[in-house]
């Protein structure tokens, strides 16, 4: 966990998706301004305002993802499966998804709430519940 507290934070070149939701993993206190640039664009005042930053998952937790993806789906070897892909569209159902979710569960020793498994589309999605568990557990 990290917290921030001075008169101005500047981030840049970070590839980080910002939701102005509680602070699980970041935060500004007192009257700090953070300023966060994003195509160009700097968006300042967020003073005293809670935000999360929620990065992608390690590239090797990805590729572990499509590993597991691949098996559980009894793709080929030569399939192209990305954190792009959808589980739908290489073919799983329902039934695929949950047994998806049961190997991730196996190989990570994560435990996954149902509701969080039915919400989860992707690979990179599955990736980063991943490390937002491993992180909790932490």
């Amino acid at each position: 966990m990290a917290s921030v507290t001075g008169t101005s934070v500047r981030l840049s070149s970070v590839s980080c998706n910002l939701k102005q939701t509680q602070v699980t993993g970041a935060g500004i206190s007192g009257s700090a301004s953070a300023f966060f640039p994003v195509n160009g664009r700097s968006f300042p005042s967020l003073k005293s305002r809670r935000f999360q930053i929620s990065c992608a998952a390690k590239p090797e937790t990805v590729k572990k993802v499509c590993e597991i993806v691949k098996k559980q789906l009894a793709l080929p070897d030569d399939s192209a499966v990305t954190g792009e892909s959808k589980f739908a569209a290489l073919g799983a159902d329902s039934l695929d998804t949950v047994e998806i979710v049961m190997g991730l569960e196996e190989e990570f020793g994560i435990s996954v709430e149902e509701e969080s498994a039915q919400s989860i589309t992707t690979v990179q999605e599955a990736a980063d519940m991943i490390e937002k568990l491993k992180q909790k557990a932490a």
